[in-house]
């Protein structure tokens, strides 16, 4: 695991972006994390996915925390790992009570700073149902450039395919 280090974060606009601390996700974490999984998503990991894909070398596995004595301060965390020269953003997810105040816009650029962003490529797939994360997406450099067609297996939904810098390098 890269080491992601903590900062501490601070939005001009308040909410949950508003004094989010982030630090490198530990799995003491798993079960709130799976908690979240299991409200943000219709087809969730399991702990055991998120188990074995921590345990991988080289990712960048983020947790985001509320600041300010929240009982449950976990709100969101996200999940990158790398595949030879180009970082697959696997999982990203925010508490539903939570979303459109910055949490997941904070964990990408913190993955960016973590990942030397400089000439680093990043690959995800996102629901096309999915027009809050497409557009957080866009706002952060990626770029659609194709569809997976019935991608997820729960609903046979297409997911877009997303690059931030070029996908043939």
């Amino acid at each position: 695991m890269r080491s992601a280090g903590s900062s501490e974060i601070s939005s001009p606009e308040g909410g949950a972006g508003s004094g989010l601390r982030l630090r490198p996700l530990e799995y003491a974490d798993l079960p709130v994390v799976v908690a979240i999984e299991r409200r943000a998503f219709s087809a969730p990991w399991s702990l055991s996915m998120f188990v074995l894909e921590i345990a991988k070398p080289g990712g960048i596995y983020l947790a985001a925390l509320r600041t300010g004595g929240a009982a449950s301060p976990l709100c969101g965390y996200l999940v990158c790992a790398r595949y030879l020269d180009v970082w697959h953003l696997m999982n990203v997810a925010v508490d539903p009570k939570l979303r459109r105040r910055g949490v997941g816009g904070a964990l990408l650029e913190r993955m960016f700073e973590v990942a030397g962003d400089g000439e680093q490529r990043f690959t995800l797939e996102v629901r096309a149902s999915n027009r809050g994360a497409i557009e957080m997406y866009q706002r952060r450099g990626f770029v659609a450039v194709g569809v997976r067609r019935r991608y997820y297996q729960d609903n046979g939904e297409d997911a877009v395919v997303m690059w931030r810098g070029e996908p043939d390098g």
